[in-house]
């Protein structure tokens, strides 16, 4: 019979790591019995011992359950290697984020963090650009990138999409980018919007002196999301957003490798994430799930905005915020693993949802200039139109950069002003 259990052994530097949060079922008989089962399941054993399973292949390929803390319900499972096939995210995902959530032992279960050997992380190509490549792109140097979304999410067509856009690069902004369900519609069709948008985003920068920036939302079948990046990269685009969850892992690796030789920043929108992400017992952390689109290439990924609309605390984005921008990572024992990212560039996060001019002082001061910040209703609710909103962002961003409190430098900033009127 083989042993799952061994609280002796040490990872070596060739296993992959993941942690767990579990709640045993009432045929379970404890947690010890649960982690038998999730570290049996996820490997090479089944529900009954089998004959076709020797003694080799379990010495070599058998996990071990190393750490069980009955009181926080956590298991930490030590997995060889040799059980995943490298490049395939999906393969090693149907083992450690498979069929163990539907076992009948466990009430709830979630991955918490995985930790990637060096020949796994070495598999993949990680972001192409990286901080340091979209500092160099955007040439916005000393702080945070800012943009916003096209409100209505849908409903514009392509010439008012277009409109929108420019008068927040007038306003001051450096990116617009589609929203996650704007795609091709019926009343703003893909290719002409790209077109148009473009069109006024060279105008822009022409008055402004300033580079700018569109990510269209390429989002659809495989074959169709090529075909509609070839098109933006035609017509001088430089950006290309697609929804991480609903395109799937598969597709995102066979996005990045086809994007590799073309000069095209990815922007990472989390879009269901929650689904999964958002119950604290069940399913997979946001955490993980950010730690797979570093692995796969993402150049930026929504993380969260700890204040705002949006679902997410302070110490979970700032903890992914770390995760996905250094390079080495030391665990916490509970919450996160160690991990070594050995040549895979950072991934700049984005925080986004429910933000206003008014948050910038908070969320410099949590999240950093390491970051793209975006505001939709912020830019394009402000009471003289998006220009405007797009003008209150840049100066609320002056001062913090310039050291002012937001009302004090409202005095000279009537744009700031009328932000702080209606939302302070």
């Amino acid at each position: 019979m083989v042993d799952y259990i061994n609280l002796d052994y040490k990872p070596s530097e060739n296993d992959l790591i993941a942690m767990y949060y579990v709640q045993i079922s009432p045929e379970c008989r404890n947690l010890q019995h649960a982690s038998e089962e999730i570290a049996k399941e996820s490997s090479i054993g089944t529900w009954t011992e089998i004959s076709t399973l020797s003694p080799e292949i379990a010495e070599r390929l058998k996990p071990s359950t190393f750490y069980i803390d009955p009181e926080k319900n956590i298991i930490k499972i030590a997995y060889p290697k040799e059980l995943f096939e490298a490049n395939n995210l999906p393969q090693i995902l149907s083992a450690i984020a498979g069929n163990i959530f539907g076992m009948k032992v466990l009430k709830n279960l979630r991955l918490i963090d995985i930790s990637f050997p060096k020949d796994i992380v070495n598999a993949y190509k990680g972001p192409k650009y990286g901080i340091e490549g979209i500092r160099a792109l955007t040439k916005v140097k000393d702080r945070p990138l800012l943009g916003t979304i096209v409100k209505p999410k849908v409903g514009l067509t392509e010439v008012e999409h277009s409109k929108v856009c420019g008068e927040a690069w007038s306003g001051g902004l450096d990116i617009v980018k589609d929203d996650e369900n704007l795609t091709s519609m019926t009343f703003n069709k893909f290719e002409k919007r790209i077109i148009e948008t473009l069109k006024i985003r060279d105008k822009i920068e022409k008055e402004t002196g300033e580079k700018k920036f569109y990510m269209p939302n390429i989002t659809a079948p495989l074959s169709v999301m090529k075909k509609r990046a070839d098109f933006v990269l035609e017509n001088g685009g430089e950006y290309v957003m697609v929804d991480i969850v609903t395109i799937g892992f598969s597709a995102l690796q066979e996005i990045r490798d086809y994007l590799d030789d073309k000069n095209t920043v990815i922007h990472a929108h989390r879009a269901m994430h929650a689904a999964f992400t958002r119950s604290k017992k069940h399913g997979m952390t946001m955490l993980a799930l950010a730690k797979l689109m570093r692995l796969l290439g993402m150049d930026q990924l929504h993380t969260g905005t700890v204040i705002g609309k949006m679902e997410g605390g302070k110490q979970e984005v700032v903890e992914i915020n770390k995760t996905i921008t250094e390079q080495k990572i030391e665990g916490n024992n509970l919450t996160t693993l160690d991990q070594d990212w050995y040549d895979i560039k950072p991934v700049l996060p984005v925080a986004s949802g429910g933000l206003s001019p008014l948050h910038i002082p908070e969320l410099m001061e949590i999240l950093g200039k390491d970051m793209v910040y975006q505001f939709g209703g912020g830019c394009h609710g402000h009471p003289d139109g998006t220009e405007a909103g797009a003008r209150a962002i840049r100066q609320s961003i002056s001062s913090v950069l310039e050291g002012y409190d937001l009302k004090e430098y409202a005095k000279d900033h009537k744009e700031l002003a009328r932000a702080l009127e209606k939302w302070g």
